[in-house]
């Protein structure tokens, strides 16, 4: 792999210098109204970036965002129980990056990635005068990944690596349920009741429950339309058809209301259970859809050939079909969690204070009355990185290109 000095030089040698001027010279410069065009474009975009950086640096008021910044991150979790939050964090994040070491190795890019990313949220805490303590929580929690990420790399070069990675599964399970305990307590903490779960924290749960548990809803639902047994057949259809048919806000306030109305009165759902089984059943409709289209790429030759090596079904699906099927639509399903991640802003509508009610309720201090922008520009950027975040992951479950 080439190294980032290597890569900048070739970048910008003068041969790569040539090769940019005449692509522009073909592309933009090629006819006078061509030339017409590129210069309008350069101008619009260099005057909406000199009246974004000046609003930015000169007349945005950035103290609604820096005081309420704990707002926006746990909402009204309490004070004194933040400690297990950052456990929280030292988890999600040391977890993969041991589990990408395992699996991918971890080097240089890795690392400044790494030490990048703590420097920058270390320095957004010293800007917004947050005090030396998240700092530390930071600066540990980055050496930990760092130490997480080398360690299973130089596991690949140990006997015991390859048990590690068949034991990276059971890791990530338990490694959810502890991270469950550490926020609402039980079993020796104190318990924290979701009606404190506020900001991203709720945002981040919400989402990545309702992925995991909507994944295999989809999949189920998705060999059950394309099973021979026509009872199994139609009732997946119609359900992938009625909730198809329905808005997500509507199925969410189904969930809200007429859920316990389902239930013996003895038995109470939180809310928060509720949204997320509105958010699950929605989104494991359009998964459905997504993973049949990725079953019916697959040839019948695939079916043949199993047969012919004594495969039952479910081994065929499970060892050769499925895993095929999946990798063809990972684009399409990673799109649809990114969907699902951004759809969680809808929660507010029902009651819950996600990052969007928070915003709302940050906006709403009689000293901060106004100030939209700063903290809507904020959560656009918390949203983007998120998103983005998942789509460059996806891209390492891709196919190749070309084959």
């Amino acid at each position: 792999m080439e190294s980032w000095q290597t890569r900048f030089k070739t970048a910008f040698s003068p041969s790569s210098r040539q090769k940019y001027w005449i692509w522009a010279r073909q592309n933009l410069l090629s006819t006078w109204s061509n030339v017409l065009l590129t210069l309008v474009s350069l101008g619009i975009i260099a005057t909406t970036l000199t009246a974004l950086g000046t609003w930015i640096f000169t007349q945005a008021q950035w103290e609604v965002v820096t005081v309420n910044l704990r707002l926006i991150f746990v909402g009204r979790y309490p004070v004194e129980q933040i400690w297990r939050l950052w456990l929280v964090l030292m988890l999600l994040v040391t977890v993969p990056a041991l589990s990408w070491g395992v699996m991918q190795g971890w080097g240089r890019r890795e690392s400044a990635w790494g030490i990048g990313g703590g420097a920058g949220l270390v320095g957004a805490i010293t800007l917004s005068n947050q005090g030396l303590e998240p700092t530390a929580w930071l600066c540990c929690i980055t050496g930990i990944a760092l130490g997480s990420g080398y360690l299973g790399a130089w596991s690949q070069q140990q006997p015991w690596g390859k048990p590690l990675k068949t034991w990276l599964p059971l890791l990530w399970f338990l490694t959810f349920f502890v991270m469950l305990w550490l926020i609402s307590g039980g079993l020796g903490l104190t318990t924290v009741s979701t009606t404190f779960w506020n900001g991203l924290l709720l945002t981040l749960l919400v989402a990545v429950v309702s992925i995991v548990l909507s994944f295999p809803l989809g999949v189920f639902l998705a060999l059950g339309r394309q099973s021979q047994l026509p009872v199994i057949r139609v009732v997946s259809t119609g359900y992938i058809e009625l909730i198809r048919g329905l808005p997500l806000i509507g199925i969410l306030f189904m969930a809200q209301v007429m859920l316990p109305l389902l239930l013996p009165p003895q038995i109470t759902v939180d809310q928060l259970v509720r949204a997320i089984a509105g958010l699950s059943l929605f989104s494991a409709a359009y998964l459905a859809e997504t993973v049949r289209g990725g079953l019916q790429s697959i040839p019948n030759g695939q079916w043949e050939a199993s047969r012919a090596l004594g495969l039952s079904t479910p081994l065929t699906l499970s060892l050769i079909v499925l895993p095929q099927a999946l990798r063809t639509v990972v684009p399409a399903i990673v799109g649809q969690f990114i969907s699902l991640f951004k759809d969680t802003a809808l929660l507010s509508i029902v009651g819950l204070v996600e990052l969007t009610g928070i915003a709302r309720s940050i906006t709403s201090q009689a000293e901060y009355l106004g100030r939209y922008a700063e903290v809507y520009l904020v959560l656009g950027l918390i949203y983007w990185l998120f998103c983005y975040g998942m789509s460059v992951a996806s891209r390492r479950l891709e196919l190749p290109s070309g084959s």
